[in-house]
């Protein structure tokens, strides 16, 4: 009977045990699946932000979001703070879920997410809030820039956040502007200058300015043409080469400025043109009709702008025709130098090829020297082993 009593006392103690080890690991499991899980948001100013706090198990206890001032937004599904722009998307024993419209800046910071539970279990969720770049604007131009002037071009785009970056290209070439960065509450006003000396090269280039930031698909970018003025530049071209009496010749005062110089005066030897039936203007080109030798001489266009005034000459010699064709060239003279170049050459050819073809006449017939003055017929064969070893050497080394 006594031994009977004990073993129900030990199999008691076994089963107790195991109730307790398992009751103690449920706790457990529910303790752990009690932890309010949260994630960070990040979303651009005026966008939504949805601040999503989840428990893997909940024995019906309410969860809680509150903003980075403590303030509680929502507990379970019970709005707590005055503010149109939050609103309830789900609210259940596992999820709260809220909505945070046009978002600003302010709205930045900590979230709480709090499990009533014993004691109260939180999370923190950090909302980061991008400020988007104003559009860029520059400043600085002067229309039009004088040539030589020093300018200086700034770029300005504020209320970014983090602070933008600036870029700036010389038509399709990127060039680099010195950069200033300050900070205006929450978000930063981002500057870039571009000083240099104006020239010609400059004008109708396209100064672009691009501003880049994390908030934008695409950066946002402004351009501005800069008009540079600048003092004539003349050059004269001419129609004919070798201008002859009886033709008709064309002289152009091209010219490069800005504004365009004009008008064109045109002159000879420093006086004015000395026959304006032959001799026609029309705007930057001078026209003689019909040429001959009193046209000789210096011409010279003019043209200015309020930049300056800049100036070009050209010698005009009018050829005799028929002295041209005397001085031609001698096509029969230079048959004949022709003619005798080839001769020599084939010449230098046949004397080079005698003199290859007779050393080597000589070169094969001393290999039988030995033999022809040998006293017997055994030294003869040895000489003439001997002489056709170096002549294979030879022949080796003339190859």
């Amino acid at each position: 009977m006594m031994l009977q009593r004990h073993l129900i006392f030990i199999l008691y103690s076994l089963c107790a045990s195991v109730f307790k080890v398992a009751g103690t690991k449920s706790k457990a499991k529910g303790s752990q699946g009690q932890f309010p899980i949260t994630q960070n948001v990040t979303v651009v100013e005026g966008g939504t932000a949805n601040m999503t706090c989840r428990v893997d198990y909940n024995d019906n206890t309410s969860l809680q979001w509150s903003n980075p001032a403590q303030q509680t937004l929502f507990f379970g599904d019970k709005k707590a703070l005055r503010d149109h722009r939050i609103e309830l998307v789900r609210a259940s024993s596992q999820e709260l879920t809220i909505r945070i419209n046009d978002v600003s800046l302010s709205d930045e910071g900590q979230y709480t997410c709090s499990l009533f539970t014993m004691p109260v279990k939180t999370t923190k969720a950090f909302l980061t809030v991008l400020g988007v770049p104003s559009r860029p604007e520059i400043t600085g131009f002067t229309k039009p820039a004088m040539e030589k002037d020093e300018i200086t071009l700034t770029c300005t785009t504020s209320g970014s956040k983090p602070a933008a970056n600036i870029r700036w290209f010389r038509n399709d070439k990127e060039v680099q502007g010195t950069l200033e960065v300050n900070a205006t509450g929450k978000s930063f006003t981002v500057k870039s200058s571009l000083q240099f000396h104006v020239d010609k090269r400059d004008d109708g280039v396209a100064y672009t300015c691009s501003v880049e930031h994390v908030s934008l698909s695409n950066p946002y970018m402004t351009t501005e043409v800069l008009e540079v003025h600048y003092a004539p530049q003349l050059e004269i071209t001419h129609s004919q080469i070798l201008p002859q009496e009886g033709q008709y010749f064309k002289l152009e005062c091209v010219s490069i400025g800005n504004p365009i110089p004009e008008p064109v005066l045109w002159s000879k030897d420093g006086g004015e043109l000395p026959d304006i039936e032959r001799m026609i203007v029309e705007g930057r080109e001078l026209t003689i009709t019909t040429l001959n030798k009193t046209d000789n001489g210096t011409y010279r266009c003019e043209a200015s702008n309020h930049m300056g005034t800049s100036s070009a000459e050209y010698l005009l010699f009018v050829y005799d025709p028929n002295a041209l064709g005397q001085h031609g060239p001698d096509h029969a003279l230079i048959g004949g130098v022709v003619a005798v170049v080839v001769f020599i050459t084939l010449c230098l050819i046949i004397v080079l090829g005698r003199y290859l073809a007779r050393h080597k006449g000589t070169y094969l017939t001393h290999e039988a020297k030995g033999a022809e003055d040998a006293p017997d017929a055994d030294t003869a064969i040895i000489n003439a082993e001997g002489n056709h070893v170096h002549a294979e050497e030879k022949k080796e080394y003339f190859i």
